[in-house]
């Protein structure tokens, strides 16, 4: 049985063996490990994660995916080597297979789409996987990793929770059908919720303030601020962290940020 790639699901099912191999490599998977596949398709990475002897759980949106891999992998989802679900990964609860917070690996060809949804889910909230390797869009990937050196609502939430790095690029040719934009393995290791407990801060505080920092790109960091909390109060919090009043949301790092939530009610 074959089936057709649905555009209205972003499905582009990977071919390349290489891109396959670079995945794998880049996941580090380790005997019995569970790792989480989001939109497995057709299969393909889901028989190299069973290859590398993980326990794989496997949630598939498409009921053609689904039906197909149910009867590829009927004895592995006998033996328990692969959990098949049929369900959307944004709404899926990720406690009913058992994973656990830190406890997995996600590794998957996600549809780009989604993308942003899928980093927030995994990285906002428990269980988080331990790590990711997502194959995604080669612009999300650069500007996650901020390429340029500016920073943006999207590198800072990666950031927060982990190390993300670029494994490689992917060319169009590794999918059917070729995709109009370029790929690349993105990978993020360390994830934890470390750095919110050590500066004592509630994840939904800190987002808040960063998505207010980064309301009007065009306008300095501390107009943009003045959207939730009193300028007086900015003010004393630019010159306790010796910041240029003309400094804007995608010049701060990753500690700044920190710095400036731990000061800053909202």
């Amino acid at each position: 049985m074959q089936i057709r790639p649905k555009k209205s699901l972003g499905q582009h099912f990977l071919h390349s063996r290489k891109v396959l191999n670079d995945i794998i490599i880049a996941a580090n998977i380790q005997k019995d490990e569970t790792v989480l596949e989001i939109g497995p398709g057709t299969g393909i990475l889901t028989q190299e994660l069973l290859n590398a002897r993980a326990k794989v759980v496997a949630v598939e949106k498409d009921i053609r995916s689904y039906d197909l891999l149910k009867k590829r992998f009927a004895q592995e989802c006998k033996s328990g080597e692969l959990i098949l679900k049929y369900n959307d990964i944004l709404e899926f609860d990720c406690v009913t297979v058992g994973l656990e917070n830190n406890k997995y690996a996600l590794v998957a060809n996600i549809p780009y789409y989604i993308t942003g949804a899928i980093l927030e889910k995994f990285l906002e909230n428990e269980p988080r996987p331990n790590r990711m390797v997502l194959l995604t869009q080669k612009e999300v990937a650069e500007r996650i990793i901020a390429k340029d050196k500016k920073e943006s609502i999207l590198s800072i939430s990666v950031k927060a929770f982990g190390n993300p790095r670029i494994i490689a690029k992917v060319p169009r040719g590794a999918f059917v059908p070729p995709p109009t934009v370029d790929s690349a393995i993105l990978a993020i290791n360390g994830i934890s919720n470390d750095k919110f407990i050590e500066n004592k801060l509630e994840i939904s505080h800190f987002f808040r303030i960063v998505r207010a920092g980064f309301a009007h790109k065009r306008k300095f960091l501390i107009r943009n601020l003045e959207s939730i909390a009193d300028l007086n109060k900015i003010k004393e919090v630019w010159n306790i962290l010796s910041f240029n009043e003309k400094i804007r949301a995608e010049d701060l790092t990753l500690e700044q940020w920190f710095a400036l939530s731990t000061k800053i009610s909202a």
